[in-house]
C-alpha cells in the first residue's frame, strides 16, 4: 500500500467552501446547498465544514429568508497556513513528533525527525506566503459568469 503525505477531506472542503465565497459577487451570499451542488460534495459534510469555519471566525452565517453563507473576513487577510492549521487535526508527519504516543525504538538518536520538522515547516511556510485571495483567481468557465469578471493574476505554478 501506497501512503502519501495528504490533506484531510475537511480541509480541502474547507478550502473549497471558501474559495467559493471569495468568488462570490459582491455582496453575495451563497448556501451550503449551493456549494455542495457546484463541488459535488455530500451537503451533510459541509454543514460540519461551514460550523468550523464559522466558529473560527472565517465566515458568517444567516439564517432565514435571504440568509446564507458570506466570508467574515476580506479573502487577503485569510492565508492558506492560517486555514490548515485550524482544520488539520494532526500535522505529525511521523509518530515520533508527538511524545504522548511515539512508540519508535530509534527515537532518540534519529536524525531524520529534524529533517523532518523541517520539512513540515517549510510545507507551511509556503502555505503561509498565500492568501485566499491569490488561490481564488477565476479560471474562464469554472463559475457563474457574473462572477468571471475577476482579474487575472500570474500562475502559482513554479516556472
Amino acid at each position: 500500500m501506497v501512503k502519501r503525505m495528504q490533506l484531510t477531506q475537511f480541509t480541502g472542503y474547507s478550502l473549497r467552501v471558501l474559495i467559493f465565497l471569495a468568488r462570490m459577487p459582491e455582496p453575495g451570499m451563497a448556501t451550503i446547498t449551493e456549494i455542495a451542488e457546484f463541488h459535488q460534495i455530500s451537503r451533510n459534510h459541509l454543514v460540519k465544514v461551514v460550523n468550523n469555519l464559522a466558529n473560527r471566525g472565517f465566515i458568517q452565517t444567516t439564517r432565514g429568508k435571504g440568509g446564507g453563507l458570506q466570508l467574515a473576513r476580506p479573502p487577503q487577510t485569510i492565508g492558506l497556513g492560517e486555514v490548515v492549521r485550524f482544520t488539520e487535526p494532526n500535522l505529525d508527519l511521523v509518530e515520533c513528533f508527538d511524545p504522548k504516543t511515539n512508540q519508535c525504538g530509534i527515537a532518540r538518536g534519529c536524525f531524520l525527525k529534524a529533517a523532518l520538522y523541517e520539512a513540515r515547516r517549510s510545507f507551511m511556510a509556503v502555505l503561509d506566503k498565500y492568501t485566499l485571495a491569490e488561490v481564488a483567481i477565476l479560471p474562464s468557465g469554472l463559475f457563474p459568469a457574473e462572477a468571471q469578471a475577476a482579474p487575472s493574476k500570474p500562475s502559482l505554478e513554479p516556472s
